[in-house]
């Protein structure tokens, strides 16, 4: 079976660093299975970095950890360069981002908490999900 392919937006990564306990957390501790492929681009990537450690102090991890653990996603991650805009497509540049990167890699599902701010995507054959929605259609909840 073909793995699904997914981009993660930052809001679950965020949810993810903050709590063990919830669907973030399962979505990202799955990374190395066979339930999904993650897609990444630079600036994703330098995204997640930058939020993540704006948050030491605040989450349990060191900056350390931090690296290791964004060496970790990028190096299980299919990873990106975009070379084709299609902005503006959506109300946020930084949402308009995380679009490009799905197209380029062709993906299924953009992940996110904030599934209305991706309204019209599914015109790129994309959809947006929930990190819990994702899991049930998985069979991982």
């Amino acid at each position: 079976m073909k793995r699904r392919q997914i981009v993660v937006d930052t809001n679950v990564f965020v949810t993810a660093l903050r709590s063990q306990y919830g669907a973030s957390y399962k979505l990202l501790s799955l990374i190395d299975q066979d339930v999904y492929q993650l897609n990444l681009s630079v600036p994703l990537a330098l995204e997640y970095e930058a939020v993540a450690k704006r948050m030491i102090g605040e989450i349990a991890l060191t900056e350390k950890e931090i690296d290791d653990l964004l060496d970790f996603i990028i190096g299980a991650s299919n990873r990106w360069q975009i070379y084709y805009l299609w902005r503006p497509q959506l109300q946020d540049p930084s949402d308009d981002m995380v679009l490009e990167l799905a197209v380029t890699a062709n993906c299924d599902y953009i992940v996110t908490y904030n599934v209305n701010d991706f309204k019209g995507i599914e015109e790129f054959g994309i959809k947006a999900v929930t990190p819990k929605e994702f899991l049930q259609m998985a069979g991982e909840l």
